[in-house]
């Protein structure tokens, strides 16, 4: 028995020290990893890669790879790990420069692919080096010194630590910003078919929920156009159909409660806005936020509405006369409306400064070209569909001059514009010709 004993004591103490020798090897502490593979980060930071998003990104995921499988033989108690293949983009630097010149690309890198099977911190970063043609000198007395070294308590740093530059770099060397091409990436709008696509299944389930509501829509604006001749009914803003509804029903207990108040909408166009009023073009504004008392007050005032706007339209034809036939319209832009009492202090500012002097233009030397007047405008200029933007406050003369001088470019622009329309238009028809036809062979038809 006293026999055995010795037996086991002796081969347990010659286990020890290759047991011991085994623990230190893999106890390379990960400041020094660090140190070690700085040429290899220094010839594969995404952060150079900035102009090649492809090569950036294989390096990038690479590179969390190699961290995993390094923390991984960094961890007690851990077993053998898997082997792992890694590619990388390989810059040419000094470290590398007896590399084949065959082997590098026309951008300046390599691609570099190898297999892990190291169970050792040591080994791994050895090998990572010497794949990537880098030298592993350095690495002799590390190993020299990890073989009586404990284990650091620094073992659980991270490897892969990004280089930040800062923003004057990159504006400095012309090179792109990583950071800022990932933000960008980000947020890219998706193109308009993978949107159709990821929306179509919500886009259908809420257009059946909206359906009755939307025939409800319908049949009270044709309600109030009949029983009031009402041109049209439009909405300024995007509202949602409960909300065009509620304003719908409001304007139709209105005319329940009070008829005689909606006489003077008929021929009028009534927009629900955010204010009430009439616009320049002669649509009545009805306030979505006002009550009844206030739209019952804005239609009393419409006669008087009614004649600033012929008032408004003579000035027109005067002008229209004074500078050649040139036609005086108005442009509704988006989210900007100009009430008809605006307007008409516009078109009497501008006629008032024309007939100071005496302009000598052909009465229809300009007929078939429009102008629109704005008073935050310090030069005329020609729009690129063809119509003048003129300033109010613009010289007579330099107008009369600026007219005549880009008459004949106007001409082409409109006639420009035209053609798009149309192109458009019948673009338009073979489009709706094909789907007809697709439906109609449709099977489900």
């Amino acid at each position: 028995m006293s026999i055995n004993v010795l037996l086991r004591w002796t081969i347990r103490s010659q286990r020890k020290p290759l047991a011991t020798c085994l623990t230190h090897q893999r106890a390379l502490s990960g400041a020094e990893a660090v140190n070690a593979l700085r040429p290899f980060y220094f010839a594969v930071h995404p952060d150079f890669f900035g102009q090649y998003p492809r090569e950036r990104k294989v390096n990038e995921n690479s590179l969390q790879r190699l961290n995993g499988y390094l923390e991984n033989l960094q961890r007690p108690g851990s077993k053998s790990v898997r082997p792992m293949t890694l590619t990388f983009f390989v810059r040419e630097t000094k470290d590398n420069s007896d590399v084949q010149p065959d082997a590098l690309t026309s951008a300046g890198f390599r691609s570099v692919s190898f297999t892990l099977q190291t169970q050792d911190v040591l080994s791994t970063v050895i090998n990572v080096l010497a794949s990537c043609s880098l030298p592993v000198e350095h690495m002799k007395g590390l190993a020299g010194s990890s073989s009586t070294s404990k284990s650091s308590p620094e073992a659980g740093l991270f490897f892969y630590r990004p280089i930040k530059w800062d923003k004057s770099y990159y504006s400095f060397t012309g090179f792109r910003d990583p950071e800022e091409e990932l933000q960008q990436a980000r947020t890219v709008e998706p193109t308009l078919s993978t949107w159709l696509k990821k929306n179509e299944a919500e886009a259908t389930k809420q257009h059946g929920a909206s359906l009755p509501r939307r025939e409800e829509l319908n049949r009270l604006k044709k309600e109030l156009c009949e029983n009031f001749h009402l041109e049209d009914i439009r909405w300024q803003r995007s509202w949602g159909v409960t909300h065009k509804c509620c304003q719908l029903q409001s304007l139709s207990r209105l005319s329940y409660q009070n008829p005689e108040a909606l006489i003077n909408l008929q021929g009028h166009t009534v927009v629900f806005a955010d204010q009430s009023g009439m616009n320049a073009s002669g649509h009545v504004l009805l306030g979505s936020m006002d009550v009844h008392h206030q739209w019952a007050k804005l239609f009393e005032q419409l006669p008087s509405y009614r004649s600033l706007q012929q008032q408004t339209d003579q000035l027109k034809e005067r002008i229209s006369y004074l500078l050649g036939g040139t036609q005086v319209v108005h442009v509704e832009r988006l989210g900007l409306v100009q009430s008809i009492t605006e307007h008409y202090s516009t078109v009497s500012t501008f006629h008032k400064s024309l007939r100071s002097w005496q302009l000598r233009l052909h009465p229809r030397s300009l007929h078939g070209l429009t102008m629109v007047l704005e008073k935050d405008r310090s030069t005329p200029r020609l729009h690129e569909m063809g119509h003048f933007i003129i300033p109010t406050s613009c010289d007579p003369a330099k107008l009369q001059l600026f007219l005549q001088n880009h008459a004949s470019e106007a001409r082409q622009r409109i006639l420009q514009t035209s053609r798009q329309v149309l192109i458009q238009l019948c673009s338009g028809c073979r489009w709706r010709r094909t789907l007809w036809s697709s439906l109609a062979s449709s099977p489900c038809l």
